[in-house]
């Protein structure tokens, strides 16, 4: 992960390690090729946000074993597709957005104005997830 930057210029941070996310499921939101959906941004969680993916036909609360997905709950945090994101902030119910853990190549979609005014609270790590 060292050659990966945030969207801050800094080294990516882990997003969480449980639940471990990630398109590899190794805690981190970076680009892959064969992502096509880009789970990008390291998002927290919310309750408006799950049951908006929901209704856009992405259950993120069920889990799926099968999938290695645990089901999420708010306060979670998960890497995000980005075009996801981008409808829920269009939508008004955008989650709040680790910054130090989300990729810079999602600066590409989404300005790095429009994900400060997203910022999550940074002092609580990754660690704070599995209170």
């Amino acid at each position: 992960m060292e050659s990966e930057r945030n969207v801050l210029g800094g080294e990516l941070a882990p997003c969480s390690m449980d639940p471990e996310t990630g398109f590899m499921r190794d805690g981190y939101c970076y680009p892959l090729q064969r992502d096509p959906g880009r789970h990008e941004i390291c998002a927290v969680m919310t309750a408006e946000f799950l049951e908006y993916s929901k209704a856009q036909g992405n259950d993120l609360v069920t889990p799926r074993p099968e999938l290695n997905f645990p089901g999420l709950d708010p306060g979670d945090h998960w890497c995000v597709c980005v075009p996801r994101w981008i409808e829920a902030h269009e939508a008004g119910r955008a989650p709040p957005v680790n910054l130090d853990a989300t990729s810079k190549d999602v600066l590409e979609d989404v300005s790095l104005e429009t994900l400060q005014e997203y910022a999550a609270d940074t002092e609580s790590d990754v660690d704070a997830t599995s209170e």
